[in-house]
């Protein structure tokens, strides 16, 4: 026989996510002004569901209130579905046609939102690249950018926490800066604006001397600029105006509309017996019941099948919100007590007690995968005296050259400069000292890379400053 054909049998072990969990996983991501929305659609449509407390002697729909309910939803081309619906415009797995995980138009249209940052590139990574240790370093660099798509914390800071080589780092990080938009994954405007001209072809010699000597453009010291380029004045004129034309935060076209007031999610106050008691925030969680007693009177004047199927849909989808709003609730109190137990200093005392925390530490310490504790993360916020602050502020590497959080040793560098005299402008080297007296151990060069990214100028600039103003 001159050629064979075999057959092989492999065992091996897959995660196949249901349906209903994938939505579950997506309902723990929303904002509470998103799920408000999602939960009022869900009221709206579903004749079994009521807000609050079911008073015993609340008058209750009847059986004609139930059957217009029905032609609504059949009115408006949807229908409830066995199990959740998809969220933001997305399908369950394995859905086809208009059965089984239907999207439902009014309810894509209440949820629509453009993805976010961290969406947005997890997507292009999953593309990018299939070496699982590369993913997972890139997953925590894109989830360590901020809002503008700046990475704030040194590579070599985090390659420490993930106990990795700083050369996987960099290579991820190479990786992330060529994902859309162009220039995210920068850690500084120049760097940022390089990367916006190198893809569009125009990062030669003299735009990157221009991109080295941005504090010259700032100051508008233009026959300086002129030297380093080595342009005529008109070139860098037409140099400048494509600078303009780039994004300084690439990052900020996916960050949704700020609201006047950060509402919390969760509250972390003292309790009386000294320790911290943290609970939710009783003003941001929906409030919703299945009516069983509604339930049982209309199951049994129901005659049509047709009426019998969307009375079992409506249930079945009652139930599942009602569950998943309840373990929604008790993991995001979960992360958050836990983020109170390892940043307890910071809740005493404020910024000098903020500690490095990361996704990896928490999710160890209740049991739960790092994707889960990020979900919990975004979108939510977390009241305490001293203000309201976003879940992920308590999250961020440590310094380089010791365990202090890179955000408290940055607000610390921001107190000596804004306390500064006017006759002794402290240098980045002074800065350095006094936070080594301090018990904080940071180079130089780390505390000019903290003072860039709270936009202030070199101490030679600040001093000129001075003088001008006396």
């Amino acid at each position: 026989m001159s050629a064979m054909q075999r057959l092989e049998l492999r065992q091996g072990q897959s995660l196949t996510m249901t349906p209903q969990l994938v939505q579950s996983i997506k309902l723990l991501q929303l904002s509470h002004a998103e799920l408000a929305a999602y939960v009022a659609a869900e009221l709206e449509r579903n004749p079994l569901l009521q807000e609050g407390e079911i008073r015993a002697d609340a008058p209750g729909l009847s059986l004609a209130d139930f059957l217009r309910a029905k032609q609504k939803a059949q009115a408006a081309g949807s229908r409830i579905v066995p199990g959740p619906p998809p969220l933001r415009g997305q399908a369950a797995s394995g859905a086809s046609g208009p059965a089984h995980g239907e999207i439902r138009p009014e309810l894509e249209e209440t949820l629509a939102r453009t993805a976010s940052l961290a969406e947005h590139l997890e997507a292009q990574l999953d593309l990018a690249t299939s070496d699982p240790h590369l993913r997972t370093i890139g997953e925590h660099l894109i989830h360590s950018l901020d809002e503008a798509g700046y990475l704030r914390d040194d590579p070599a800071d985090i390659a420490a926490h993930l106990d990795v080589p700083c050369v996987d780092v960099e290579a991820a990080l190479q990786l992330v800066q060529t994902f859309e938009p162009a220039g995210v994954g920068a850690r500084n405007l120049a760097e940022c604006l390089g990367i916006q001209l190198k893809e569009h072809g125009r990062l030669d010699p003299a735009m990157q001397a221009l991109l080295q000597h941005l504090h010259l453009a700032a100051r508008q010291d233009f026959a300086a600029l002129r030297k380093v380029c080595g342009v005529d004045g008109e070139d860098l004129a037409a140099m400048l105006a494509e600078i303009r034309r780039l994004e300084p935060k690439p990052g900020l076209a996916f960050t949704p509309a700020r609201v006047d007031v950060l509402v919390p999610d969760v509250l972390v106050r003292p309790a009386p017996d000294g320790s911290l008691a943290v609970e939710l925030n009783p003003e941001t969680l929906p409030r919703i019941l299945l009516d069983r007693t509604y339930y049982a009177e209309v199951a049994k004047v129901l005659n049509k099948e047709e009426d019998k199927s969307f009375l079992s849909e409506c249930v079945q989808t009652a139930s599942w919100l009602t569950r998943s709003l309840e373990q929604r609730a008790k993991t995001i109190l979960k992360v958050a007590a836990e983020i109170a137990r390892q940043q307890e200093d910071f809740f005493r005392t404020g910024m000098a007690g903020l500690r490095p925390l990361t996704l990896k530490s928490v999710a160890e310490a209740i049991g739960m995968h790092e994707s889960t504790i990020s979900r919990v993360a975004a979108n939510k916020a977390i009241g305490t005296e001293r203000g309201t602050y976003p879940m992920k502020f308590f999250f961020g590497a440590a310094t380089g050259e010791g365990e202090h959080a890179a955000k408290a040793v940055r607000h610390r560098i921001g107190q000596m400069i804004g306390t500064e005299k006017p006759d002794d402008v402290l240098s980045d080297e002074a800065i350095a000292h006094k936070l080594k007296q301090e018990g904080i151990q940071v180079a130089r060069r780390t505390v000019a890379k903290y003072r860039e990214a709270l936009r202030i100028p070199p101490s030679a600039d600040r001093r000129r400053r001075h003088s001008h103003k006396a």
